[in-house]
C-alpha cells in the first residue's frame, strides 16, 4: 500500500512539473509583446547616445569581412569574387551563433530582478535574448546585401531555403539557451568554458576557409555540426542547395538540443529562481 501510495504521488509529480512546463512554454510564445519589446529596449539600451547604435557591430563586421577577404584570399589563392560572399556570409552567421553560445549563460542570471519580482515564464527571457541577437543578425545582414550588389551575385532558387534554414538555427538557439541558461546560474565557471571552447570550435569550422581545401582531410569539417549549421544557410545564400548531409545534421543537433532541454527544465525549472 505504502508503494503503491509512493508510486502514485510520484506520477503525479511528473504529471504535474510537464504540465507546467507546457504551460511556461506557451506562455512565452503567447506574451510575445512582452519579450518583444524587452528584446528591442535591450538594444536601445545598449547603444543609448551613441550615433550608429548598433551599426557600429555592422561597421566593425563589415572591416572584418573586407580585410580578412582579402588576406586569405591571397594566402589560400582563391578568387576575390569567390571568397569574400563566402566568408561574408560565413562570419555574420557565425556572429549569430557564437554571440548565442557565449551568452547563454547570462538568460537567467541577467534577468535576475524580474525573475525575483515578476511572475513570468522562464521562456519569456529565452525569447527575448534570442530576439535581441536576432535584431543585431539582421542589422549586419545589410553587408551580405552589398556584397550582392558590389559582385552583381543573384542566388535564384535556393534562396527559399534561407527561412526555414534560419529557422532551425533560431530553435536550436533557444533550446541551447534555456539549458545554457539553467546550468550556468547553477555553475558559474559553465559560461568561461562555453567561450573558450567556442574561440577553438570557430578555427575548427569553415568560415575563414573553404572545406575544399582540406585536401585528404575533409572529415574535419563534414564531422563537425556547427559546419553543416553555418551551411544550412550560406549555401543557399550563395546560390547553391544545402547537401542532404547539411539538412540531416542540422535535424540531428535540434532533435538533441531538444532531449537535453526537454530532459532539464522539467526537473530544475521551479530551482531557477533560487539559482539566480
Amino acid at each position: 500500500m505504502y508503494r503503491k501510495t509512493v508510486a502514485t504521488s510520484f506520477e503525479n509529480s511528473a504529471v504535474s512539473r510537464r504540465r507546467l512546463v507546457l504551460e511556461d512554454a506557451w506562455g512565452g510564445i503567447r506574451l510575445w509583446r512582452v519579450w518583444f519589446t524587452l528584446g528591442w529596449s535591450d538594444i536601445v539600451q545598449r547603444y543609448r547616445r551613441s550615433v550608429l547604435g548598433p551599426f557600429w557591430l555592422t561597421a566593425s563586421m563589415a572591416i572584418m569581412v573586407v580585410s580578412l577577404g582579402l588576406l586569405y584570399g591571397q594566402l589560400f589563392k582563391v578568387p576575390i569574387a569567390d571568397f569574400i560572399p563566402f566568408i561574408c556570409v560565413g562570419l555574420i552567421i557565425w556572429g549569430f551563433i557564437s554571440s548565442i553560445l557565449n551568452e547563454a549563460g547570462g538568460v537567467f542570471i541577467g534577468n535576475e530582478l524580474f525573475i525575483k519580482q515578476i511572475r513570468l515564464p522562464y521562456t519569456v527571457y529565452v525569447w527575448k535574448f534570442v530576439w535581441s541577437k536576432s535584431i543585431i543578425f539582421a542589422h549586419n545582414f545589410i553587408i551580405y546585401l552589398a556584397v550582392l550588389i558590389y559582385f552583381q551575385i543573384w542566388p535564384g532558387a535556393p534562396l527559399i531555403f534561407v527561412i526555414p534554414g534560419f529557422l532551425l538555427i533560431v530553435i536550436n538557439s533557444l533550446l541551447v539557451s534555456l539549458y545554457l541558461g539553467m546550468i550556468s546560474a547553477r555553475f558559474r565557471d559553465v559560461p568561461q568554458i562555453v567561450a573558450a571552447a567556442t574561440q577553438v570550435v570557430f578555427f575548427l569550422t569553415p568560415v575563414l576557409w573553404k572545406p575544399e581545401l582540406l585536401v585528404g582531410r575533409r572529415y574535419v569539417a563534414d564531422w563537425n555540426p556547427f559546419y553543416h549549421l553555418i551551411e544550412i544557410v550560406r549555401s543557399p545564400l550563395l546560390g547553391h542547395w544545402p547537401s542532404m548531409s547539411n539538412v540531416m545534421v542540422t535535424l540531428a543537433v535540434t532533435v538533441l538540443n531538444f532531449a537535453i532541454a526537454v530532459a532539464f527544465f522539467p526537473r530544475f525549472r521551479a530551482r531557477i529562481s533560487y539559482w539566480v
